[in-house]
């Protein structure tokens, strides 16, 4: 009974701040319509400048395949390569193709040209992926041989077909959102009881430690149920993306991972005094959770000593059993392993959150 009216209390702290409803439907809202059209890995408009010292109709036909292609802005051609090196040190360039005086002669006779990319290396990924972008395009010219044996390899994608990147990233975000939703409002939470000393009343009253958690913890899962529907909505109607397994799968990983961020954020709470103390630890926890998850970079790409942080993160879980049930349309055998770990770290957490409140009776 005493829990009752806890909730009680709760959601009505809950629905008389003027901010915090609004920030729980407008949140998962503006997430979900504009990220999936900015979070794309794709590097395109890459200004290229070509310097053409064969000028033939075969190094020609290079440089209109160039200019035709989708990913490049044709800056033009420049006359020298220190022109077009020029270019690239004022930020109006961002890749050189440098083709040899003597390369429509090389290829009538058999032989390979040499034909000199140069890239912006500044912006790292937009420099690689450029360069790689263009040194197909170039291979596909001076090398017709081994493009006409590519030509006959087809290639079946057998999970998103049409690339859209779209259907990688809405799983992702609903992580993302999850995270900030029901671990910082739980967090926000009591440390703003403690600075209004309103905690104390609570301190002094026979509620166990078990039922103050949680009636924090379980208003947070609703919301965090209250999320997943408004993002499975928006999913579907804006982008016509729907889960391919099971639905309830994908509402169990969110409880678990929602029963992970709200019993860390009391963890943190319990530890902080002020509102900005616990802000910038959970931030701190979040940005090292988020990056070593796999949600913009493969685990497996990672260094060894940070591919090992994986097995402790519950994001990394949760991102690849969502990918696995959303996309691929896996059952609950297929992600028994990362229910198991979501469910013991969230247990784990959520014994911490209760074992470390400090209630002073008086």
């Amino acid at each position: 009974m005493i829990l009752k009216y806890l909730l009680r209390k709760e959601f009505t702290q809950i629905r008389r701040n003027s901010f915090l409803p609004r920030l729980i439907i407008t949140f998962p809202i503006m997430i979900m319509c504009v990220m999936p059209w900015v979070m794309n890995m794709e590097v395109k408009n890459i200004v290229v400048d070509v310097v053409d010292n064969d000028r033939s109709t075969l190094s020609q036909q290079l440089v209109h395949e160039i200019e035709a292609n989708k990913y490049f802005i044709f800056h033009g051609q420049q006359p020298t390569y220190a022109q077009a090196l020029k270019n690239i040190e004022h930020s109006e360039a961002d890749v050189v193709v440098v083709i040899p005086q003597n390369y429509s002669r090389d290829l009538n006779s058999g032989r390979v040209p040499q034909v000199l990319i140069a890239a912006n290396a500044v912006n790292g990924t937009k420099g690689a992926l450029g360069s790689g972008y263009l040194s197909q395009i170039v291979s596909a010219n001076v090398m017709p041989s081994t493009t006409a044996i590519k030509s006959k390899i087809d290639t079946l994608y057998l999970y998103n077909k049409h690339l859209n990147f779209k259907v990688f990233m809405v799983p992702a975000l609903l992580a993302m959102v999850m995270m900030m939703i029901t671990g910082y409002l739980p967090t926000l939470n009591i440390v703003s009881e403690k600075e209004k000393g309103t905690i104390e009343q609570i301190n002094v009253t026979p509620v166990s430690k078990w039922t103050f958690i949680l009636s924090k913890l379980i208003p947070y899962w609703m919301i965090a149920f209250f999320i997943v529907t408004v993002c499975l909505l928006l999913s579907w109607l804006l982008y016509d993306i729907t889960p391919v397994g099971n639905i309830a799968l994908i509402y169990l990983l969110s409880m678990l991972l929602a029963l992970f961020f709200s019993s860390f954020g009391l963890i943190i709470s319990n530890y902080s005094d002020t509102m900005q103390q616990a802000i910038f630890v959970m931030w701190f926890f979040m940005v090292i959770l988020l990056l070593l998850s796999g949600l913009f970079t493969p685990t497996r790409s990672m260094a060894p000593f940070a591919y090992l942080s994986t097995y402790i993160n519950p994001v990394s879980y949760f991102i690849e059993a969502m990918r696995t049930v959303f996309i691929r349309g896996g059952n609950i055998s297929s992600i028994s392993h990362q229910l198991l770990a979501l469910s013991g770290i969230g247990l784990f957490m959520g014994t911490w959150a209760v074992v470390s409140y400090k209630k002073n009776k008086r």
